[in-house]
């Protein structure tokens, strides 16, 4: 005997069910979308200041006044030591125009990083 058309063997497709009226959203017959002008950020004043990454929070302990010493940037980032020194080494001694240094007080050591002024060019 011939198989009908379309039919695979195995399972039978699943049929698409759909929800229940009650259980979905109301329809108000407007979409809004998200634009400039109806987003939240664009109604702050001020530029938002929170680092978006662990890389822009950890930059930013490391150019307070106090620094950072490796213990706030694990606590910060969640990684383990040997990552944080990593970091350190790996990607903030590289970024041009800064300078990491670090001093060791009361038994920690503490990173700094400072903004060095670029080498001024002659032009005669």
């Amino acid at each position: 005997m011939a198989k009908p058309k379309g039919s695979r063997g195995g399972a039978s497709p699943r049929k698409k069910t759909s929800k229940s009226k009650s259980a979905r959203a109301p329809q108000t017959g407007r979409k809004v979308r998200a634009t400039k002008k109806n987003s939240a950020v664009s109604r702050r004043s001020e530029p938002v200041l929170e680092p978006r990454t662990k890389t822009e929070a950890c930059l930013a302990l490391l150019v307070r006044a106090e620094g950072a010493s490796i213990e706030d940037l694990q606590q910060l980032t969640g990684w383990q030591a040997h990552s944080v020194r990593g970091f350190l080494s790996g990607t903030v001694k590289k970024i041009p125009g800064a300078s990491l240094t670090s001093e060791k007080g009361d038994g920690t050591r503490r990173y700094f990083l400072r903004r060095v002024s670029a080498p001024q060019k002659n032009r005669e």
